[in-house]
């Protein structure tokens, strides 16, 4: 199937992007921490960018959203938050046409490292990765403070 199109994310799409992300969410099994909505994407629109899988018909089926991250170590850097395509569109080649995006990007802005993480029991996304020939950690662990936490720090 090449009946698609990449493009970048505008704010129309902010609520495909939305109902992906809780897809994905949904396919991670945590649902209920999907607190973001179109609302909150528009306000904070300048905070990250996105590319939108769109179909012929003008149904997006899948996104790759990221952010410029500064990492100490290395400088400018960009971290691809969301990688998702719908299970029904999987194995068509639009996950590594996501990437392609996201790598052509990285390298237009200079960014000395890309950044994205997958969950150790996703072996078909690991295995796109690697297939891709990321290197996959397995020595760090996430800190996260979600919104409650962060209000409630001492």
């Amino acid at each position: 199937m090449k009946n698609y199109n990449i493009r970048v994310a505008e704010d129309k799409d902010f609520p495909y992007i939305i109902n992906l992300i809780k897809d994905l969410a949904r396919f991670e099994k945590a649902e209920e921490k999907v607190i973001n909505t179109p609302e909150l994407m528009k306000e904070e629109k300048n905070l990250f960018g996105c590319f939108v899988v769109e179909k012929e018909d003008g149904e997006v089926i899948g996104m790759a959203l990221y952010f410029f991250a500064y990492f100490t170590w290395v400088g400018k850097s960009l971290y691809l938050d969301d990688l998702y395509v719908k299970p029904e569109y999987r194995g068509e080649g639009i996950g590594t046409a996501l990437l392609d995006e996201i790598f052509k990007l990285a390298k237009k802005e200079n960014c000395r490292r890309l950044r994205w993480q997958v969950l150790n029991w996703n072996e078909r996304a690991i295995d796109l990765y690697k297939k891709v020939g990321a290197t996959i950690d397995n020595e760090w662990s996430n800190c996260d403070f979600d919104y409650d936490q962060i209000q409630n720090f001492k």
